[in-house]
Formats: structure tokens, sequence, C-alpha cells
């Protein structure tokens, strides 16, 4: 009887634990696994601004005077530290030859290594509806614009109807830390505005940010920033080219002028809110009002006796001096509004 009542109990035990575990997995809700996030290689970034001078390279673009840019690029990214890119962007400008407007594209390659970010690629600049300038004292004093598609200026300055032209480019920027930044930038053409020169472009560049809580929960971000940089430029082609002698300089040169080098800087302050920055920055350069008047064609020169070599009629040209830039601008990225 014993041994039936121990049987007879182990059973019921058993069964109590079948029961419970059966209960259990009646009360478990089997779901699927979740879809793992898949995020796309591709991404858009674009953006516009509205600047008081639009300063390239320490010479202003635009006569000093307001400009207005956008751009839209889209990006692929290979893996999280290679990415590929292509762009198109427009800027505003008031050149001698009347094109009005600057529609730049470009493509490259940004691949990163810890903490530094390389840069390479190509840049197009492309200068729509211009008009051939004739200048003054050219080989033989002849036109060298086609006939009844020039004008002449006071200036006398020359400037080809097309001044596109492209460069290729290398940068690379190094993060230290949060705060501080510093690069190197470098760009060739072997034909510089179409002039004919070719021109290499390095600079120097670093930036210090500010602490996120400088404004405290504002949002609103603050920098400084500056560069230095030198331009070299060749020797221009005979459209450029000039048969008349300043007194004191030699010449003349009716097969092209050879620009004068110069170096450039800028530096400035900028502030930060969502997508919005404000930068304001101070631009100059050490080009000689001569220099730059031959370099540029500025329709703006005036006879200021700054005669030179390269520049025999004595007209100078600002467009090459200290300069203050305000610049408000939007920049976003799709990724980012997801």
């Amino acid at each position: 009887m014993k041994k039936v009542s121990l049987s007879v109990a182990a059973v019921t035990i058993a069964a109590m634990g079948l029961g419970s575990a059966s209960a259990a997995d009646l009360g478990k809700v089997y779901t699927k696994a979740p879809a793992p996030v898949v995020v796309s290689p591709w991404d858009v970034a674009f953006g516009a601004a509205v600047m008081s001078n639009y300063v390239f390279r320490g010479v202003t673009q635009s006569n000093k005077n307001a400009s207005v840019s956008a751009y839209f690029e889209p990006r692929y990214n290979i893996n999280p530290n290679l990415q590929l890119y292509a762009g198109v962007a427009g800027e505003s400008i008031s050149f001698t030859n009347r094109a009005a407007a600057e529609i730049d594209v470009y493509a490259g390659i940004r691949p990163t290594f810890g903490a530094f970010a390389f840069d390479f690629g190509v840049w197009g600049y492309l200068y729509p509806g211009g008009q051939c300038t004739e200048s003054f004292g050219g080989p033989g004093g002849a036109a060298v614009c086609p006939a009844g598609s020039s004008f002449v200026l006071p200036s006398f300055n020359g400037m080809k109807k097309d001044v596109s032209f492209y460069e290729v480019y290398g940068k690379v920027n190094y993060t230290f830390n949060d705060y501080f930044a510093m690069g190197g930038n470098v760009f060739y053409s072997p034909n510089f505005l179409n002039t004919g020169a070719d021109g290499t472009y390095a600079s120097i560049t670093a930036k210090l940010t500010a602490p996120s809580n400088l404004f405290g929960s504002s949002g609103v971000g603050a920098y400084v920033s500056g560069e230095f940089g030198r331009q070299w430029l060749g020797t221009s082609d005979s459209f450029y080219g000039t048969n008349v002698v300043a007194a004191g300089f030699a010449g003349p040169f009716p097969n092209g002028i050879k620009y004068d080098d110069y170096n450039t800087w800028n530096v400035g302050v900028g502030f930060t809110y969502k997508v919005f920055t404000l930068d304001l920055r101070y631009s100059g350069t050490d080009l000689s009002k001569a220099g730059c008047n031959a370099f540029t064609s500025d329709y703006t020169a005036q006879q200021t006796g700054s005669f030179s070599a390269i520049n025999p009629g004595g007209f100078g040209s600002k467009w090459c001096g200290d300069q203050f830039i305000a610049k408000l601008s939007a920049d976003v990225t799709l990724g980012a509004l997801k």
C-alpha cells in the first residue's frame, strides 16, 4: 500500500508539474524578431547663403557688392570611412565681361582615417553670359575680340568672353579634439580663368570651436577660424599681352604677361544655430593695385598712377584690398531631416 501510495503521489506531482509548464507556455506570446534597420548609403546635402561680398582667395567676385549662392550635393557612403560625392553650386558675380553668375560643377572622394579627413576631386567653374572686352595696347594695338561682339572700358582693360576653367584639388583636415582642428589645401589649374596662365593655390586653415554650453542651453554655437594661402600664377596668353611700356619698366610683352604671385589671408568668427550659420570675416592680400588690375581686368579700375611692367596704363584696382564679409547660410542633409 505504501508503495502504491508513493507511486500515485509521484505521478500526481509530475502531472501538476506538467500542468504548470503547459499553463506557463500558454501564457507566452511569441513574436517575430524585429527586422534589422537598413541605413541607406545615399544622402543629399544642400543649402543656400546670402553674403555682403563674394570673395575668392582674397579677390572680390561681386565688385564688393552682395551676392547669393546655393548648392546641391548628392553623396554615396561606400562605408563609414569612404564617401563619394558630386554637386552643383551657383553664385551671383559681377565680372568685367558682364558675366553675372558662376556655376560650379564638382565631384570627388572623401576618405577618413581616424582623426584625418581627406578630400580629393575636380572642380569646374563656368561663367555663362560673358561678352568679349577689348584691351588697350594689346598685340599690335589691334582689337582682339571678334568684330561686333566687344566693348571697350574707360580703363582699357580686356577680358575674354569665356573665362571658364577647372581645378583639381586635395584637402586634409586633422581634428585634435572637440575644440580644435587644422587643415591644408592644394588646388591646381592648367589654365586659370582661361587666361592661359597656370595657377596653384595652397593654404593652411585652423578652426577653434567653442564649448557647446558657452551660451547655456540656447543651442547657439560659436567658432573662430582662419586661413593663410598663397596663389602662384603663370604667364597669360597673347590676349592679355601688351605692347605698351611703362616708363622705367621693361617690356613690351606682346605674347602675354607674367601675373604677380600673392599671399592672401582671412580670419573670422561664426555663430551657429540649428541649420544656420552667421560668419563675420576679414580678408586681405598683399597684391598691389597694379598687380590686382592686371590680374582681374577690373572694370571699375581708376587712374591711380599704379604703373608696373604688366600694368603700363597706371590704372589701379581695389578688388584685392582689405575686405569684410558677412555671410548668413543654411545647410542641411536629407539624413538629418529624417
